[in-house]
């Protein structure tokens, strides 16, 4: 801990950890983390994937979600956390939910309708669980986001409202109800969105997720590319 976690003196401590037990888990782990966060995903999974054998129910949901949100491997991922939920339940990990991660893994895909049909059930389950204050924005977005690619683009609004009421200023959000709200001919009110999604946008209103500082999410919009209009 006497050292940053990019550096080579970290690698180098670890590995005498390592020298001296093998089986500590938690020691591969600590030896991917960093690889993972510097895009060197094929050499840290070597080392996750020693983690998972030591200690399977402590890391494998961490690499299945690494798989999908870093390596973006969505196929792996899948397999990868419906393994894990066969062996342990349903759980969480990273603020959501295995199924969130199956969905999201679905809807980069482009299998749309399984992806909804997915958020669907886990938004129901977190509902009746959990309650509304549970709810995450960035869950229901992508649900939104799964029937917007569909083109059904009211159901999609309704949801983004929802996400609105959580995260006001969710950028990402307001971008993609604007087109929503274009598509179905409601092109005065788009615009204006639109020019509310960029001044957020641009202010740096977008996901709230530890690791987006790391990774840009799916359906993150790159504002820089983007105009006021």
């Amino acid at each position: 801990m006497n050292h940053h976690y990019y550096t080579a003196e970290w690698q180098t401590e670890i590995d005498k950890g390592i020298a001296k037990d093998s089986t500590i888990a938690y020691l591969w782990q600590q030896k991917a983390m960093p690889l993972f966060k510097l895009g060197k995903y094929e050499v840290g999974m070597e080392f996750i994937d020693k983690a998972v054998t030591y200690d399977r129910e402590k890391w494998q949901d961490y690499r299945a979600f690494i798989k999908c949100i870093f390596a973006k491997t969505y196929r792996e991922a899948i397999v990868d956390f419906e393994d894990y939920k066969s062996r342990f339940g349903y759980g969480y990990v990273m603020d959501h939910t295995y199924d969130f991660h199956i969905a999201l893994s679905y809807l980069q895909l482009n299998e749309f309708a399984k992806a909804e049909e997915i958020f669907a059930k886990d938004y129901k389950i977190q509902l009746a669980e959990r309650g509304e204050d549970w709810m995450h924005p960035v869950d229901i977005f992508y649900y939104g986001i799964s029937k917007y690619e569909q083109g059904k683009y009211e159901e999609a609004i309704q949801l983004f409202d929802e996400a609105l009421e959580i995260h006001t200023q969710f950028s990402e959000v307001q971008y993609y109800k604007s087109i929503c709200l274009r598509k179905l001919g409601k092109l005065e009110a788009a615009a204006e969105l639109y020019r509310l999604a960029w001044q957020n946008g641009t202010q740096g209103y977008t996901f709230n997720e530890d690791n987006v500082i790391y990774e840009r999410y799916p359906y993150q919009v790159r504002w820089e590319l983007n105009r006021a209009h």
